[in-house]
């Protein structure tokens, strides 16, 4: 495939401008702004004229009168009677896309909008990933060859006149401007393939290894493929690599078992894109925190988890963050989301700018016991305890086990490479020993009579990709469950992981 030629002169220009008006901005007034020209727009939708946006004037009286809502409370209160067709019910005119989010915890399928100005937006922050590279990389050549999405299938299902729904990076796939579309792999023959591993064969097999400067994706599939291509084309399987651009999942269990996959000089980035949209971007490379999107069409707020359920919930934003405090990610949007818990949770390392770390889902808190265990600090303990164990931890999930007025916790792992007789005993003390010196409230149920000692099954390499492959939710931008805090649920996908043979789609 031929590059017509080396486009990264003219994004350089725009990418100078670019950093200097982001070093520059002020976060409360840009996100204030932001926020009072969505209301502006959106007053006249059902959800406006329900919420009187015509008479709010602050960030203040935004926060009186729109109260908090999940997915669940908005599909009742506003989609339910109107999918697929959304026309005025929370943005100007027909919603033309539906990005179909399923839920890794609960298993439901969300019908999250889409509006164009989403799209656009969503390009923009897009185009900050690379404004920010070449801001750190100024001999960067971008697009003196081509970008490499590896997402689902791009196929769109059209549901309604004007509304298509699919895979969110389906959307982005359509929507690529002509232009540059010739700096864009892969073809559509390819990105249209609904087999991910037909499609992986595909890929590794057609690329065109030697024009590859940009790689994005999720870090476990993004392994998945590299080792496909150095098996078929050797190392460095992409010679011309330039910047690897990942998000999804946490990085920190991926980053060393990538980079001998990675040639020398390639800088990596790590973006925090949501079907609500694109929160937030490494702005520092390899540094901690992400950089918060401040103009990219989303007004952001941040409960404390622990008030989420309040009545009252303190509800943060950029001129009150601070740094240190689990907060609730809550999106207000030119999608015509307003108050919606997106159900991640973050925490702040910067203020101006404000700089994030990702630490988990809401619902990724496990305390059938009392425990209270959040996402980060069962991920940390996973990874110090691989660590001790001598092994790389590839995919895992955890949840609760009852017996009578006792339990346990059960991790099912999945190790990069077949494990040693005796691991899995060596993995859970270390694990249990993580938890105790990382969270009190484990500590004390541990001592007390309420819970015993973890149990670890380990899975073979490819466990759970057979039973992802099961579920239809192989690649793309399907992740595997960390943390299931209902137990007939996990006990449900447990039994089906530790299945022999196929995995069976559980219940």
């Amino acid at each position: 495939m031929s590059i017509p030629f080396d486009a990264t002169p003219c994004l350089r220009a725009h990418a100078a401008r670019r950093v200097a008006r982001l070093r520059a901005m002020d976060p409360a007034a840009e996100q204030e702004r932001l926020l009072l020209s969505l209301l502006r727009r959106a007053c006249g939708t059902r959800f406006g004229r329900d919420h009187g946006f015509d008479g709010i004037r602050s960030v203040a009286d935004f926060q009186r009168a729109v109260p908090l809502r999940r997915y669940e409370d908005l599909h009742d209160d506003y989609l339910a009677a109107a999918l697929p067709v959304l026309d005025g019910v929370l943005w100007p005119g027909r919603t033309p896309y539906l990005a179909l989010s399923s839920g890794t915890t609960s298993g439901r399928t969300k019908h999250i909008p889409v509006t164009r100005e989403m799209v656009r937006a969503n390009r923009g922050a897009a185009l900050d990933v690379l404004a920010w590279h070449l801001a750190a990389n100024p001999r960067a050549r971008p697009f003196g060859g081509l970008s490499f999405m590896l997402g689902g299938s791009t196929a769109l299902e059209q549901v309604a006149p004007g509304v298509r729904q699919g895979d969110l990076s389906g959307i982005a796939a359509h929507e690529v401007p002509a232009i540059l579309r010739r700096w864009s792999w892969p073809p559509e023959s390819i990105a249209l393939m609904a087999d991910w591993d037909a499609k992986l064969d595909a890929l590794a097999r057609e690329a065109p290894v030697a024009e590859i400067r940009a790689l994005s994706g999720t870090p476990s599939w993004l392994l998945v493929l590299l080792e496909r291509l150095a098996a078929r084309r050797g190392m460095p399987p992409l010679p011309a690599l330039e910047l690897l651009i990942h998000g999804g999942v946490a990085w920190a269990p991926y980053r060393d078992r990538l980079a001998p996959y990675l040639p020398a000089g390639c800088a990596t980035r790590e973006v925090y894109p949501a079907s609500e949209g694109f929160i937030a971007i490494a702005d520092r490379g390899e540094r901690e925190g992400m950089r918060l999107n401040l103009d990219r069409g989303c007004f952001f707020e941040f409960v404390p988890v622990a008030e989420l359920d309040a009545l009252s919930p303190t509800r943060h934003w950029a001129a009150t963050i601070e740094t240190g405090v689990e907060y609730a990610v809550v999106v207000s949007s030119c999608a015509g989301l307003f108050g919606y818990v997106i159900g991640d949770t973050v925490r702040f390392v910067d203020r101006d700018p404000p700089r994030l770390l990702v630490t988990g889902r809401t619902s990724w808190t496990l305390s059938a016991f009392g425990e209270h265990l959040a996402g980060e600090e069962i991920e940390a303990a996973l990874l110090h305890a691989a660590s001790q164990a001598g092994i790389a931890v590839a995919e895992y999930v955890v949840g609760p086990e009852f017996a009578g007025s006792r339990g346990r916790h059960r991790w099912c792992v999945e190790a990069a490479a077949t494990a040693s007789e005796g691991t899995s005993a060596v993995l859970a003390a270390a694990l249990d020993d993580a938890l105790r010196a990382e969270n009190d409230d484990y500590a004390a149920h541990r001592d007390g009579a309420q819970l015993d000692a973890p149990e670890v099954v380990l899975l073979p390499p490819g466990a759970f990709a057979a039973w992802m492959r099961a579920q239809g939710k192989l690649g793309g931008q399907h992740k595997v469950p960390r943390v299931i805090a209902d137990p007939d649920r996990f006990a449900a996908i447990a039994a089906a992981l530790s299945a022999p043979g196929p995995a069976p789609r559980p219940n």
